[in-house]
């Protein structure tokens, strides 16, 4: 059989911490989930990060698997030395699994708990020649874990905020090949949540099929809906606030809307066009939260009266203002 190089599965060095292989590990299983990815040869990339991680993230097995050592390379034939995995007792799984009546048979992958298949490399090594260490098989019911599921949910910027409870109706695919249903769930989206974030369902996803199996998880990414007044960037917003001249020239206190209600903000005397003025903690909930800034916008009032006219032809008699005088 081939060798097969789990470091190099998930991309990582033989120094790799526990953290590390498992942010790579959680990467890359989005990257080439069946549910989700557009890749030709996902479901079999994704079999091998399975593997991968099933060995790198547990400190036993690695360990004996390190034993192996930097001189084998990915796709050379391999045959574990007569020695390997002394001082470790994987068939204590595989005696267990025997004992309950999941131990299955040969071939060339091996089904476990949770619905992954592995290769005869990983039962070579962990298992016992033709074992199923870790379950399936067998003479009962088949178990089988439900694959995690993929929706999204429309939320306002205030519902976003301050949080919401919202009924969701999702067409989910049922055990293994079973029929698509639909089913109502109840979610609750955090106060603060940002956009483009996924909340975890836990068990919400592809039902279980088999006495044992757990069902998947549900990963509902969050999109908020754009704002009438407020732009949303991460945690802060931002809120362009028109003026008249003379609050801008002259100062003002105005009352501005923000995500927790509105608030008195004071106008500087000579604000220009394009000012910004900075309410500390008024964006997006969150720990801590966002900023709100607010960007002045001069607006004239139209001249379209006698009267008003003859008030912008005093201002351009009586005042020495010149607009391009640093042109």
């Amino acid at each position: 059989m081939e060798f097969r190089d789990y470091y190099q599965t998930l991309g990582l060095q033989r120094s790799a911490s526990a953290d590390e292989i498992r942010k790579s590990y959680r990467r890359l299983a989005r990257k080439y989930h069946p549910d989700v990815s557009k890749e030709a040869d996902a479901l079999e990339r994704f079999k091998q990060l399975q593997e991968a991680y099933e060995v790198l993230k547990d400190p036993k097995k690695r360990e004996a698997y390190d034993q192996l050592g930097a001189n084998w390379k990915q796709g050379e034939q391999f045959r574990p030395p007569p020695d390997f995995g002394a001082g470790f007792d994987f068939n204590q799984a595989r005696r267990r699994a025997q004992s309950t009546g999941h131990a299955g048979g040969g071939g060339g992958s091996h089904e476990f708990a949770d619905g992954a298949e592995f290769s005869d490399f990983f039962s070579s090594l962990f298992g016992g020649a033709g074992a199923q260490p870790f379950g399936g098989g067998g003479g009962g019911p088949r178990r089988r874990n439900g694959r995690d599921q993929n929706a999204s949910i429309d939320v306002d910027l205030e519902e976003a905020h301050r949080g919401v409870v919202r009924n969701i109706t999702l067409q989910q695919q049922g055990p293994g090949a079973g029929a698509p249903s639909e089913r109502t769930l109840r979610v609750t989206v955090p106060a603060g949540v940002t956009d483009g974030q996924s909340l975890r369902l836990t068990g919400q996803g592809e039902p279980a099929s088999g006495k044992g199996a757990k069902a998947g998880d549900l990963y509902l990414t969050v999109h908020i809906r754009p704002h009438r007044n407020l732009e949303l960037d991460g945690r802060d917003v931002k809120l362009t606030l028109p003026v008249a001249p003379w609050e801008a020239a002259l100062g003002a206190t105005l009352t501005v809307p923000t995500l927790g209600g509105s608030v008195d903000l004071r106008i500087p005397p000579q604000s220009q066009s394009g000012s910004r003025l900075r309410l500390r903690g008024r964006g997006l909930a969150g720990d801590p939260p966002g900023d709100q800034y607010v960007v002045l916008k001069v607006v004239l009032p139209p001249a379209d009266t006698p009267a008003a006219r003859e008030l912008y032809e005093r201002m351009q008699t009586e005042l020495a203002f010149d607009p391009r005088a640093n042109l």
